[in-house]
């Protein structure tokens, strides 16, 4: 269920209490559509903005979130063998990853011809398609890539 506003409103049409951290986040990922990020980077940016939410309510939160329907969670693997669940506002549209396997970066990309292809193979399997997620694993070849630390 994507939801475009960060209103006390649409948190208790979905059945959640009001609460500071609550708004926060969802301000969070409202003000950053397409964007994925850790619960340490929310934890992080909302205390550089002086808020006292501790990483353990980020976490609780998201969860809340994810089982409303506000959030999808994905969990990435990096290049050391590491993975962490990513988060990102669930807009109602289906899209693929890239990952970028030295900084974690991750690009959303939508491709008919691949989606085409995956039901065709799903078919030719004997599957009717009802969902998927897809994840590409790349090295990012830009000079000067923004993400690279």
């Amino acid at each position: 269920m994507p939801i475009n506003s960060n209103s006390s409103n649409d948190l208790r049409n979905i059945g959640l209490k009001v609460t500071g951290p609550r708004i926060k986040i969802l301000e969070f990922f409202n003000q950053n559509p397409g964007a994925h990020y850790s619960a340490d980077d929310i934890y992080l940016a909302l205390s550089k903005e002086g808020l006292d939410v501790g990483l353990a309510t980020v976490y609780r939160v998201l969860t809340q979130f994810e089982q409303a329907g506000i959030l999808l969670r994905n969990h990435f693997e990096s290049g050391k063998g590491e993975g962490k669940a990513i988060f990102e506002l669930n807009e109602g549209v289906h899209h693929d990853h890239l990952v970028c396997l030295d900084c974690g970066h991750v690009e959303e990309f939508v491709d008919t011809a691949i989606e085409n292809r995956q039901r065709e193979i799903a078919s030719k399997l004997g599957f009717t398609l009802e969902e998927h997620v897809l994840a590409l694993y790349g090295n990012c070849t830009k000079k000067n890539c923004k993400y690279k630390t």
